[in-house]
């Protein structure tokens, strides 16, 4: 009886304070997390998926990971080497060229990453006019067909072939969806942190002071929630140079609201339980009472809706690409992969790639928010 009661016992340390990584209310939720199969199983493939796509120069790239050159072990993945210390006049080196890889290899080595171009590489072997079918749906004869030595040809490998494709560019679809993917993610969730941050505390103002305080803020969220706003990201999409960060920018002004009413009915709630006037009576300023007390009650019910917003935020972007209004001409984009499905109807593969990539990408985003509602529900949470 003693070592059962002494083994379900939480111990705490000096602050009273449990011991230990996670409280029993967060190991609670992260067993209820973990019994929705399909999320957990979701949480964990997409991490592996989006430190796959930060390692894509790893994966994707026209540079060697690693090369040897005579007895000098160089790192061109991650250094720019000019061409001349291989006998060249350029100033940055070519390591598809021949020349050079004909140079590096008689004084030395090269280890190529598995995909041998790049997002903006694009394909100068290939055996017709762009864009051409991925390499297994083509016979060796045919997809060695552009190179000197026709299939006897050392560049004729795996390295160089078209895993899905080129696009109408004969850049490579697979090193673009790699690419895409990851600035998709990352601009998703830089947009829902600072979106997050400023909903926030705006709902948290309103939610806390509540009055004329409240009154005012809501009439301008209600205002400036009315705008229509696709059109006003087309039309300064339109005026601004495109980039990564104008375009945050833009879309920042509008997704904060999001989270505004969910923070400010929590606060509503919370303001007058009697924990909160036991503060002020003690003379705890507001804004501890606000981001010590209160905040974190709030954040169940915003971190509930943290993955949904992030999808939203990357189909957002997905589709301002595809209409020409997002990142700048070049960029590996998902949306303009997309566009270019639609261009080139004769080339199938460009479409699906883009569809099965954000459909999976998504459908993940979607169970796993579906596990972090169920790990955060109070029925389940503390039964």
């Amino acid at each position: 009886m003693s070592a059962a009661i002494s083994s379900n016992t939480q111990t705490y340390d000096a602050n009273g304070r449990p011991k230990g990584w996670l409280s029993p209310t967060n190991k609670r939720r992260w067993a209820n997390f973990k019994a929705n199969r399909r999320g957990y199983w979701s949480l964990w493939l997409f991490l592996f998926l989006f430190i796959a796509s930060l390692l894509a120069e790893f994966i994707a790239n026209d540079r060697p990971i690693l090369a040897s050159y005579k007895g000098e072990i160089l790192y061109p993945v991650m250094v720019d080497y000019p061409e001349e210390k291989f006998g060249g006049f350029l100033a940055r080196t070519d390591y598809r060229d021949p020349f050079i890889q004909e140079e590096i290899e008689a004084n030395g080595w090269m280890i190529w990453p598995p995909i041998r171009y790049s997002y903006t590489t694009a394909n100068s072997y290939i055996p017709h006019s762009a864009p051409t079918a991925p390499f297994w749906m083509l016979d060796k004869e045919t997809r060695c067909s552009a190179y000197p030595l026709k299939d006897e040809d050392p560049g004729c490998t795996l390295g160089n072939m078209n895993w899905l494709g080129t696009d109408d560019q004969a850049r490579d679809v697979t090193a673009r969806m790699i690419y895409g993917f990851r600035i998709s993610v990352l601009f998703g969730l830089t947009l829902t942190i600072l979106s997050a941050l400023i909903g926030i505390a705006a709902g948290a103002v309103q939610g806390y002071f509540g009055g004329w305080t409240d009154l005012l803020m809501q009439r301008f969220i209600e205002i400036w929630s009315s705008m229509p706003v696709l059109y006003i990201l087309l039309i300064i999409a339109a005026v601004l140079p495109p980039g990564f960060w104008i375009l945050l920018g833009i879309m920042l002004l509008f997704s904060w609201v999001s989270f505004v009413g969910i923070v400010r009915a929590e606060f509503l709630r919370a303001r007058n339980f009697e924990y909160v006037n036991a503060a002020r009576a003690l003379g705890v300023g507001n804004a501890t009472i606000m981001f010590r007390h209160l905040l974190p009650n709030a954040m169940v019910a915003t971190l509930t809706f943290l993955p949904f917003i992030l999808s939203g935020s990357i189909t957002t972007l997905t589709s301002l690409d595809f209409l020409g209004f997002g990142l700048p001409p070049g960029s590996a984009s998902l949306g303009e992969l997309i566009a270019q499905g639609k261009r080139n109807l004769q080339a199938p593969w460009l479409g699906l790639t883009a569809f099965f990539t954000i459909s999976i990408m998504l459908s993940l985003l979607i169970f796993v928010g579906e596990a972090t509602r169920d790990a955060f529900d109070p029925r389940k949470t503390f039964r």
